[in-house]
């Protein structure tokens, strides 16, 4: 029988694989990660460890072969293709490494694009979408410029907004510094712990920046699809 946790993110005795010619190849391995709300837990290791598989398996996206996946408590191996479907839009968030937002939409636009799957009242979603905009630093002006306005940590901050639109009890980040410099990419992942505290997430970072690591709760490192325990921070 299974023992959920009371909220967060759970993975339990996970295991991916891939077809490899005549075999498989294992993406994961056994892995084990509990992260509880308002911890900012980062996930560390090298190209093609399995980093973007354990995102793509916590967000849903992908089936393990073996092992649970927990959001909030509920088992998404059990869920059908809808429920699964909801589960990701009710309480999980992602900030893709590429913002990707709409080239013709403002950064409020980005936010409500959606939102008539949710079915929140047109003016109360509006104001949600400037609050939370406001929250991670684009207020007044900026929240009408479109993409090409904005510079590139302010396109990512639409896109931390945005994942955090549907109110998620989870937020799983994939790369946010990879296309900005230094100075930018820690005021990003300091953008993203304050998130973590101020809304209570469970948050999952996934990351090749080493220097930044000092600035989440939790380290992590991953190696040919397993997680190890924490490693030493900078």
């Amino acid at each position: 029988m299974t023992t959920a946790v009371r909220s967060g993110l759970a993975l339990r005795g996970v295991t991916l694989t891939y077809p490899d010619g005549e075999s498989r190849l294992t993406a994961l391995d056994e892995v084990e990660l509990t992260v509880e709300p308002g911890e900012f837990a980062a996930i560390a290791g090298p190209s093609g460890s399995g980093k973007s598989s354990l995102l793509a398996v916590a967000a849903t996206l992908q089936r393990p072969d073996r092992g649970e996946v927990l959001v909030d408590g509920v088992d998404a191996g059990a869920l059908g293709d809808r429920e699964r479907t909801a589960l990701r839009r009710e309480r999980l968030g992602i900030v893709f490494q590429q913002a990707n937002l709409l080239a013709s939409l403002t950064a409020v636009e980005q936010l409500l694009v959606l939102e008539s799957v949710r079915g929140r009242r047109p003016a109360a979603a509006r104001r949600r979408a400037e609050e939370l905009l406001e929250s991670v630093g684009l207020a007044g002006a900026k929240q009408r410029r479109r993409p090409h306005q904005l510079s590139g940590g302010e396109r990512q901050r639409v896109n931390i907004a945005r994942a955090l639109f549907g109110s998620p009890s989870v937020l799983l980040v994939d790369e946010p510094t990879s296309a900005l410099d230094h100075e930018r990419g820690a005021q990003i992942v300091d953008l993203l712990a304050g998130v973590t505290r101020t809304h209570g997430t469970a948050t999952v970072m996934v990351t090749h920046d080493r220097e930044v690591l000092g600035r989440v709760d939790r380290v992590l490192e991953m190696h040919d699809g397993r997680l190890t325990a924490a490693v030493a921070r900078p």
